[in-house]
Formats: structure tokens, C-alpha cells, sequence
């Protein structure tokens, strides 16, 4: 790290500076702090404060778009063996996750099937099959399912925080937090970011600012990419008398319009809502939580009473539903890293490794590459936008 003065003030410089800590920004910064001097920086108090910390939190290499999938299969083998001194906790527990279809959702079970049993170890289960699993769910609602064995939960707190953030400082990387971004413009053969702690030099800024990414490229007067932030809200709620669920499975229904998850002898609850917002601090909708409850009352045999918990979080998104990563090609040393919509835990690993080597002008790593996974599937001149 080195430092000029401009106008009496020290100027800080690095090789790249990240702007978000959410699980995006921390783990790309985590990867290049092994090469590169990196500054991330968080406007909140504490990283991953809007998304990352209001995750599900479910591996599964069938969820989501193709690209996703690939990149959640190419995660894998970090989630299973992290390198040596990543973390003192797994990443990763059992939990499997049931895919259930209505008699009138069965040929989308069908195509899930179809779709994704090459690539993941699944299994289409009949109703019986699918009630003997998830006893909560109602005789006359379901018609069958999608088994996936091998989906587990993470433990987002020792992925981000335990992990990526305590590699990222071993590293030497410089976080900032409760530094908010003010100004961001061409200087040189780099940026100049003003912030509300001083003013940082890097030749390369990666926007990792999730749902504020289109802002923040908007403030360096790149084009944006399109980025739309939908609300996701959840529910803590208690179990069934005398149920315990820890050994259940996650329920997810096959098109998505609900999901049940046990947790910690609760249950997690969402009407798996994509409403769009702008980006902001995302509080729960007294209407969503009522589509919630009457979704998950009419699937499973509950009365859900006391709500224990309840918050909403922004998952973003571009058109195509699929992450942006790469370089502006308008805009030299400014790199996407954002729209992963709710996958962006699950791929992480995948996803940092394969920013981190575009950065360094390196090709996309080969065990990301044989899953299917390409620059141009990720890059931000797919989305042809307008400037």
C-alpha cells in the first residue's frame, strides 16, 4: 500500500479496490489479496449486512439457471475440503432438499428431471415416497417430487466471515467499513475514489455492490447493466408441537412459490416473493407475510401462530437471470462482479476464483471451465446495453 498527498490529504493506493463486503466483494477481494494489494470497502458497519446475512443458505447444484448450476457444481470441492486455514468450522451439513409438485406441476417435475439429472445426483419420488419424507406436508396437496440428496446448508457466518474476511486480513488486504462511497472517476490509468474516509488510487475497481451496483457504475458514468433488486422475505416460525425437525429436508415448491426449511427446531418460511424494489434497506410487507403463511397452511399440515422472526432481503438480478463478470468494455479497470440474485453464496467459490483470474488477465480455471462455465456466458457485453 503506498499513499500521495492531494490537497494536504493522504491518498491512499492499491492495486484494486472492491466496493461492497457482501459475500461477492469479500471473497474476489479474499482471492486477489494473494497476488494483489486490495482495499474492500462497506458502507454499513459490518460486511454483508443487506443480503449476505439474510440468506437461505442452501447448496444445491439444482438450483437455478444453467450457468448457476455449473458454477454451484465447480464450488463443490471448496465447500467440501476449504484450503488449509480458511476456517476453523465446516461450510457445509446435511440436509437434502424436496422439489414438490402439485398433481398439476407434475410435468415441470418432469423437466427438472430432465434438466438436471446428468449433471447432480437426483431422484423423482411418487406422493408416499415424498410424504414419508416430509411429514407436515398435506395427503391431498402433493402429487410427487424431485429428490436431491446431496443438498446441504451452509454456514454463511464461517464461509464470510470466518472464512473469506479472516483469509482476506491474513493476506494483508485493508477493509473499510462505515465508508461510504461519494465519488468515483477516471484518474490516470486508474480511479480515484472519494469516500467518506478519504480519498483511495486503484487501476481496478470491482463493483461488488450488489443491488446499489447500478449505481455505483452510474457514479463512474458506466452504462448500466440493468440491475433490478427484488424483496425476498422469511419467517421464523415455531414447529409442531412435539415435531422435530432438524432431521427433514428443505421443501421447495417446483415452481417456486414457496419454501419450508428447518432451522434450529423452527422452521424458516418465504413465499419465495421477487418483488422489485429499489435498492434500499429491504423491510418486510405485512401482504407478504400473509401470502406466505396461507401458501405454506394450504402445502402442509400447520397452523403457523407466532411469528418469532421476520425480515426481507434484495436478491438482484439482469434479464437473463445470470451473474455479470468482467471487465466494462467501455470503461478500462472497471469490473462487474454482480446479479447473482439468490445463488450468490452457493457459487462463491466458483464465482471469486473465476473474477479473481479475469483480473489478473488470466483464463477462467479449468475445473470452473469444464462445468460449462465461459467469459462470455458472464460477460457484461451479453446484455447489450444502451449508454
Amino acid at each position: 500500500m503506498g499513499g500521495q498527498a492531494v490537497g494536504g490529504q493522504a491518498v491512499e493506493t492499491f492495486d484494486v479496490a472492491v466496493i461492497g463486503a457482501g459475500i461477492a466483494g469479500a471473497s474476489v477481494a479474499s482471492e486477489l489479496s494473494a497476488s494483489h494489494r486490495v482495499a474492500l470497502l462497506e458502507r454499513e458497519d459490518q460486511p454483508g449486512y443487506h443480503t449476505t446475512g439474510r440468506s437461505a443458505a442452501l447448496f444445491s447444484e439444482t438450483y437455478g439457471p444453467p450457468v448457476i448450476r455449473a458454477l454451484s457444481r465447480a464450488s463443490s470441492g471448496f465447500y467440501g475440503a476449504p484450503p488449509p486455514g480458511f476456517g476453523d468450522a465446516p461450510l457445509l451439513t446435511p440436509r437434502g432438499v424436496l422439489l414438490i409438485a402439485r398433481e398439476d406441476q407434475l410435468a415441470h417435475a418432469d423437466e427438472m428431471m430432465a434438466e438436471v439429472a446428468a449433471g447432480s445426483p437426483v431422484s423423482r419420488l411418487d406422493a408416499a415416497r415424498t410424504l414419508a419424507m416430509m411429514p407436515l406436508l398435506r395427503a391431498g396437496y402433493v402429487a410427487g417430487a424431485v429428490f436431491e440428496p446431496g443438498a446441504r446448508d451452509i454456514d454463511v457466518h464461517a464461509l464470510h466471515q470466518g472464512g473469506y474476511l479472516r483469509q482476506f486480513r491474513a493476506r494483508g488486504g485493508v477493509l473499510r467499513t462505515r465508508c461510504e462511497l461519494l465519488a468515483l472517476e477516471r484518474s490516470g490509468a486508474g480511479w480515484a475514489l472519494r469516500t467518506s474516509g478519504g480519498t483511495i488510487r486503484a487501476e481496478v475497481v470491482v463493483d461488488a455492490a450488489g443491488a446499489w451496483a447500478d449505481e455505483v457504475a452510474a457514479m463512474a458514468g458506466v452504462p448500466r447493466i440493468g440491475l433490478v433488486p427484488k424483496r425476498r422475505t422469511a419467517l421464523v416460525v415455531s414447529a409442531p408441537g412435539g415435531a422435530v425437525p432438524h432431521g427433514w429436508p428443505m421443501v421447495v415448491d417446483i415452481d417456486e412459490q414457496f419454501y419450508l426449511k428447518p432451522d434450529a427446531g423452527r422452521l424458516l418460511i418465504s413465499p419465495a416473493d421477487e418483488t422489485p424494489s429499489p435498492p434500499c434497506d429491504a423491510q418486510p410487507e405485512e401482504i407478504d407475510v400473509a401470502i406466505c403463511i396461507d401458501r405454506i397452511e394450504r402445502a402442509f399440515d400447520i397452523t403457523v401462530g407466532r411469528i418469532e422472526n421476520k425480515w426481507a432481503g434484495l436478491r438482484s438480478f439482469v434479464a437473463d437471470k445470470t451473474p455479470v463478470a468482467g471487465f466494462d468494455p467501455g470503461a478500462p479497470g472497471f469490473f462487474w462482479l454482480a446479479g447473482q440474485g439468490g445463488y450468490g453464496i452457493q457459487t462463491a467459490p466458483a464465482l471469486a476464483r473465476t473474477a479473481a483470474a479475469m483480473i489478473r488477465g488470466e483464463p477462467i480455471p479449468p475445473d470452473v471451465a469444464d462445468q460449462g462455465v465461459s467469459a462470455a456466458a458472464l460477460s457484461p457485453q451479453r446484455l447489450g446495453r444502451a449508454a
